[in-house]
């Protein structure tokens, strides 16, 4: 059996990690198996769908590094693959129902059916419809809406027995048929329900696991039923579990859960993303974290997926961030580093970006961001137009807040030390402010920081010397002595 799957969001917004995990588990498993990925757009709710949201969908598998065999941009046997494109097919679906009689007009009110839930609330009954107009006669039906009469259509389900069916996570499930009222399948718009459309769609283009939310387990007799009475096989149903809040609570922004592409506007790697999401209920062996790309699709299987709720934790995912990082060839992650820097550097630095300088610089940065994010703040006095002008206090910090003077002194000392040095360099810069501080009589440790906050305007920085070596001599000096004024001004 050729494995076939599909990912089919709705437009109606950004997708969220929870929907766009099941839908890289579901690319995983077809890419080990040398199946079929296809995107199908679910766009049957009309009154929902955002403008722009299917390019962001698309978009955001793209930047993830998911490709589809088939899909709304890409023909194939199966076209279209946008919903609203293939109304005949779920209107012939429903008329073969209605002739078999599993389903059948429904003309109540949309007063009627508010008054019949209050009703329901009232009395603490479940909510439902009462089957009213199961019993219309089929040609008097057939008459009222040939007369153009507002109705639905709902699926007559069995008022009896158990719906059964297979999860492969959860094995099987039974469900007694009276639990369920006859749902609507297709709305007064003509357009059809997900309940109806996604089996038409599904035995159409042959899928054979459906994977989806596990919130979709309730509904899954519904799907089961129709399947049946179209005479469909049933797929393969896969219901992935939840993402959970590191409170235990919904996953939300408070927790630091993004779309994609926000993830990606934030400084996150695809990869790095594409992992993290792929280990939020998953592993091979319970215990690696970090693969490539080949690694999980070598190794991946519906399977092996846990069927308990996973955790979203941004601070993991801001270290596996940094793990990729790191790893990444210098030359790639400087041009990373440069690209991120032309977009976020203040308007007033010349662009494009200097790339041979952005590679001197990226030894000295890689080491200590997690996330592209962090680049900027980190090295913008690297590019800055005019000289950092630190406060009297930041200079001073704990080590000197009761010793300006001292300060103003090991200030001094270091200019007048390192205006000497022939070779400017970062080893003769450490000696150099070493033998500084030696002669002067303070710790080494707080004449670098008086020196850092005075060459770069900031207490966190790359390593100092390596730093001042790219600054520059010139640069390093006239920034001391101005510092040591500053200090010395009170």
């Amino acid at each position: 059996m050729t494995i076939r799957v599909r990912y089919a969001p709705s437009p109606t917004g950004d997708p969220h990690v929870g929907n766009i995990r099941t839908a890289l588990w579901t690319w995983l498993h077809a890419r080990h198996h040398g199946g079929q990925f296809i995107v199908r757009i679910e766009d049957t709710d009309q009154s929902r769908e955002v403008p722009g949201a299917v390019r962001r969908i698309l978009d955001s598998l793209r930047w993830l590094g998911m490709d589809w065999d088939e899909g709304p941009d890409i023909d194939g046997p199966f076209a279209p693959y946008t919903q609203s494109e293939r109304l005949p097919m779920y209107r012939a679906a429903v008329e073969r129902l209605l002739e078999h009689g599993r389903a059948y007009r429904c003309f109540c009110t949309s007063e009627r059916l508010d008054a019949l839930r209050a009703a329901q609330r009232e009395a603490k009954q479940p909510p439902g419809y009462d089957a009213l107009c199961a019993s219309l006669d089929a040609d008097a039906s057939a008459n009222r809406a040939s007369a153009g009469e507002a109705h639905v259509v709902r699926f007559l389900m069995p008022r009896e027995g158990m719906t059964t069916f297979t999860d492969l996570l959860r094995g099987e499930i039974s469900v007694e048929n009276r639990l369920s009222d006859d749902f609507v399948i297709l709305k007064s718009d003509g357009f059809p329900t997900y309940h109806l459309a996604h089996v038409v769609d599904d035995y159409a283009m042959q899928i054979t696991h459906v994977s989806r939310g596990e919130e979709w387990i309730p509904s899954a007799p519904r799907h089961v039923q129709v399947n049946q009475a179209l005479g469909y096989p049933v797929p393969v149903y896969v219901h992935t579990s939840v993402i959970l809040g590191p409170d235990g609570g919904k996953l939300s922004k408070r927790h630091g859960a993004k779309s994609v592409l926000e993830h990606a506007e934030d400084g996150y790697l695809p990869d790095a993303l594409f992992n993290f999401l792929a280990i939020m209920g998953w592993s091979p062996d319970g215990a690696t974290e970090v693969m490539t790309r080949d690694e999980m699709i070598a190794a991946f299987d519906f399977s092996g997926l846990a069927p308990h709720p996973a955790t979203f934790d941004v601070q993991k995912l801001d270290w596996m961030n940094g793990v990729y990082l790191r790893a990444m060839p210098e030359r790639e992650l400087s041009e990373q580093f440069a690209t991120w820097l032309e977009r976020t550097l203040p308007g007033d630095v010349p662009r494009p970006i200097d790339r041979a300088y952005v590679e001197e610089i990226t030894p000295l940065a890689r080491e200590r961001v997690k996330t592209l994010r962090d680049l900027t703040p980190l090295v913008d006095f690297f590019f800055a137009q005019e000289a950092p002008t630190p406060t009297r206090e930041a200079l001073l910090g704990k080590p000197y807040r009761e010793r300006a003077a001292d300060a103003s002194r090991a200030l001094v000392a270091a200019a007048t030390h390192l205006e000497v040095v022939a070779e400017w360099d970062s080893a003769r810069i450490e000696a150099t402010l070493r033998t500084a501080a030696e002669e002067i009589g303070e710790k080494a440790a707080d004449v670098f920081m008086l020196c850092r906050v005075a060459v770069t305007g900031k207490p966190v920085t790359p390593p100092l010397f390596e730093t001042m070596a790219i600054v520059g001599q010139e640069p390093c000096l006239t920034r001391l002595r101005a510092a040591s004024e500053i200090v010395a001004g009170g």
